[in-house]
């Protein structure tokens, strides 16, 4: 039933796709600090830290609630590893782009990109469930900045978006959905899900392009859900 998605989420890291990824490898840095203290220079050592965000205990006003939630953070996990690939493909594809003036040239790597990203994830994407396949296009979105009908649009043409598109809604899946936790409960719900999966280390953590604040979209649904009552 998700054929199509499938083959739109395919033709989406296809377009963002490289061969290799360069990995970063960070490393703490240390400052020397010089005091003087009565006539002597002490050389004091300070370690820049990660930041630590402290998270409230979830709490659920039912059984429905807190088993909806659960159920979330397994879809969400499960496609988040997705949605950080298709960012950093795309962040690859442009820097690549911009180094290979023939355009024959681009085609073959394209052609050859192509087939690597379909090896590579077909039988993973398949297997995403119509929620998974919407979550998918949400956090690709709160990865790149642009909807998955619009890098489809920009990296293949405008055809092809409206097709795919059209196709993924009738399995209930909008290419054009956009990622709000700032106006819509579930994606701040998502977002929750994220921080906290960072935070314990079972997913590697990725800046959002949207630009919004974790702790104070939690301060806002608190005031909200505190007015409810």
């Amino acid at each position: 039933m998700l054929k199509s998605f499938v083959y739109t989420a395919i033709g989406l890291l296809w377009g963002m796709g490289v061969m290799s990824q360069e990995k970063e490898v960070a490393s703490d840095t240390v400052q020397k600090e010089y005091v003087l203290l009565e006539g002597d220079t002490v050389v004091r050592e300070a370690i820049d830290l990660d930041e630590v965000m402290v998270f409230n205990r979830l709490k659920f006003d039912s059984r429905e609630e807190r088993a909806r939630y659960y159920w979330l953070r397994r879809k969400t996990l499960r496609v988040y590893p997705y949605a950080k690939l298709a960012s950093e493909r795309l962040t690859e594809l442009n820097r690549r782009l911009d180094l290979i003036e023939s355009n024959s040239r681009r085609r073959w790597y394209t052609k050859r990109v192509q087939k690597y990203i379909e090896e590579e994830f077909t039988d993973e994407l398949k297997k995403l469930t119509r929620t998974e396949g919407q979550i998918l296009v949400k956090l690709i979105h709160r990865q790149t900045g642009e909807t998955a009908f619009g890098l489809v649009k920009e990296l293949r043409n405008g055809w092809r978006a409206f097709w795919y598109n059209n196709t993924a809604r009738m399995f209930k899946i909008s290419l054009k959905e956009e990622y709000h936790p700032e106006s819509v409960h579930e994606d701040y719900l998502i977002e929750d899900i994220l921080q906290r999966a960072f935070a314990d280390g079972l997913l590697e953590k990725q800046r959002s392009a949207l630009g919004f604040d974790y702790m104070n979209l939690t301060n806002q649904w608190k005031n909200e859900k505190d007015k409810e009552k």
